[in-house]
């Protein structure tokens, strides 16, 4: 085997890990919050609120999927529908104030872990390791 084979192969092995431990530790956090609910409260915030079908475009999914998704968050009160000014046929998903209060719950208990798993790595290697996953997710976006 070559050795970019071989780093390829560990490369796998361990996002595999990182993804496993992310599932893990979202239960953690808040016990109605998935892994997948969470990434789409973040997604929903971020971009301010989006539609529905916009959720299943960014993350290649079933709009069925997505829709089972959006009810469930909806009947935890984390996310409202709320009518598009520019379109009043177009219903957009919007943080709930509960949904608010739970996102940055989970976010001040991901920042204590990362703090918790980091806190012997000396800044350079902080610095290498946050540049190396921006490029990373950066051209994994642009080679879908």
């Amino acid at each position: 085997m070559t050795a970019r084979n071989a780093a390829l192969e560990t490369i796998q092995r361990e996002l595999t890990a990182i993804a496993r431990r992310a599932r893990a530790t979202a239960a953690q956090m808040h016990p109605e919050l998935s892994l997948v609910a969470y990434t789409i409260l973040a997604h929903i915030e971020e971009q301010q609120g989006c539609r529905a079908t916009d959720l299943a475009a960014h993350y290649l999914l079933d709009k069925s999927t997505v829709s089972r998704q959006v009810a469930a968050l909806e009947r935890l009160g984390l996310i409202e529908r709320r009518v598009d000014p520019s379109d009043h046929r177009v219903q957009v998903l919007h943080l709930a104030p509960h949904g608010n209060e739970i996102l940055t719950t989970a976010r001040a208990s991901r920042r204590e872990t990362f703090e918790e798993r980091l806190a012997a790595w000396d800044q350079g290697d902080l610095t290498r390791f946050a540049d190396d996953l921006v490029r990373y997710n950066a051209d994994a976006a642009s080679h879908p």
